[in-house]
């Protein structure tokens, strides 16, 4: 048990002093845009399907279970705030980033410990790359810049399944459809959920690159690291979301 209480608090220290770095080697040239763009690429395009999938079953299925407990009440007409609201303040930020954190988290966490094993990241070190920049930099960034955007598309194509979900038993216009489903929100609602999904983008990126990065030399260390990097992340997002949800219970 104390071997474990230490082992907590020594991985949290280097998970801080990992962090401290990168903030320190972001402002730092060399900047690497070329990289940053690719990784933008390959975590924020290569991602669509998956999220748009994920979004359009949220809403779909959201209004589906929804709809039964309104109609007891009459209050059919108020599905569309309802769905906006559940998606776009909590649902559709906390499913996407976990997501994000099962697809992007695990293949930065198996490719930086496979880089560590075959020893790429020591021949970098040799050919004067300052491996730190050109890896953890760029990728936590794009995380951070991408997760967000993924999160907003998610949220439209959730909102375009909801509105199929309602015309299943009755007929609404897709331009009335987003009026009522826009009209209850307001800054209260959008700022937060925008806010919170960067520091999830930025989870997502630092502990992925940091399982990955400090994996041990070894085969079976690429799937320890990949593994880790999606539970800790998935964790992170929830004590991030519980903090923000405080946060915005006060301020608004």
């Amino acid at each position: 048990m104390k071997q474990n209480i230490t082992n907590f608090f020594t991985e949290l220290a280097l998970m801080y002093r990992f962090t401290i770095k990168f903030f320190k080697q972001l402002f730092l040239p060399p900047y690497e845009f070329k990289e940053l763009l690719h990784q933008c690429y390959s975590i924020g395009y290569k991602s669509l399907a998956l999220v748009a999938i994920t979004g359009f079953i949220m809403g779909l299925v959201l209004t589906i279970q929804a709809r039964p407990t309104l109609n007891e009440f009459g209050a059919e007409s108020w599905l569309p705030a309802m769905v906006s609201v559940s998606l776009i303040r909590e649902i559709g930020p906390v499913i996407t980033a976990l997501i994000c954190a099962g697809k992007v988290g695990s293949s930065i966490g198996a490719e930086l410990s496979s880089m560590k094993v075959t020893e790429q990241i020591d021949a970098m070190e040799v050919a004067g790359i300052n491996p730190f920049k050109y890896i953890v930099v760029t990728r936590v960034l794009a995380t951070t810049l991408m997760i967000p955007i993924l999160v907003i598309f998610a949220d439209a194509v959730g909102l375009l399944g909801s509105y199929l979900a309602v015309n299943m038993d009755s007929y609404i216009t897709f331009k009335l459809f987003f009026y009522q489903a826009i009209e209850t929100l307001d800054y209260g609602d959008l700022l937060p959920a925008v806010i919170k999904t960067y520091f999830f983008g930025l989870a997502i990126g630092l502990i992925g690159c940091y399982k990955g990065y400090s994996a041990n030399k070894g085969t079976e260390s690429v799937g320890k690291a990949a593994n880790a990097a999606v539970v800790f992340s998935s964790l992170t997002i929830f004590i991030i979301d519980m903090i923000a949800v405080q946060i915005t219970s006060l301020l608004f």
